[in-house]
């Protein structure tokens, strides 16, 4: 499961969102994944350098993975594309890779922005619900296994 930016800076804020619950339980399991353009998105909004390293500390912890290259870069486009022809605009292009990076690989995307709830009805992105009665039950049974 790849975790969004919009989540991390909940979560390093100390915002106790569903999204930042479900993190928090996730983390060392192995399930969560950190991609190249999130890492660089979290760690360049952290004025103190302590909580720049501690941040970065936590997140190095994690599966990372590069989510761009010419396959992805194209599948974007195209999305976007798409997305547009239906009458949507998604803002940033950085949220267009992220989203076909899920989709190309069938990942599930953790994830605070508005952006993704437009790829998930209109492309079909998965992404992890937290059910507004039960935060306390586990996700880990809703994330797809390699």
């Amino acid at each position: 499961m790849l975790v969004d930016t919009s989540v991390c800076v909940d979560f390093f804020n100390g915002i106790a969102t569903r999204e930042v619950q479900a993190l928090d339980r996730l983390i060392g399991t192995g399930e969560i994944l950190i991609g190249d353009l999130i890492l660089a998105e979290i760690l360049k909004g952290f004025a103190r350098d302590a909580d720049y390293r501690r941040a970065r500390a936590v997140l190095m912890e994690l599966p990372y993975s590069d989510l761009g290259g010419g396959e992805v870069a194209i599948a974007a486009a195209g999305h976007y594309r798409s997305l547009r022809a239906k009458g949507v605009t998604v803002r940033k292009s950085v949220d267009m890779i992220i989203g076909t990076f899920c989709l190309l690989g069938g990942h599930v995307l953790l994830h605070s922005d508005r952006d993704f709830d437009v790829m998930e009805k209109h492309l079909g992105m998965r992404v992890l619900r937290e059910s507004r009665t039960d935060q306390a039950q586990s996700v880990a049974s809703t994330v797809p296994r390699s």
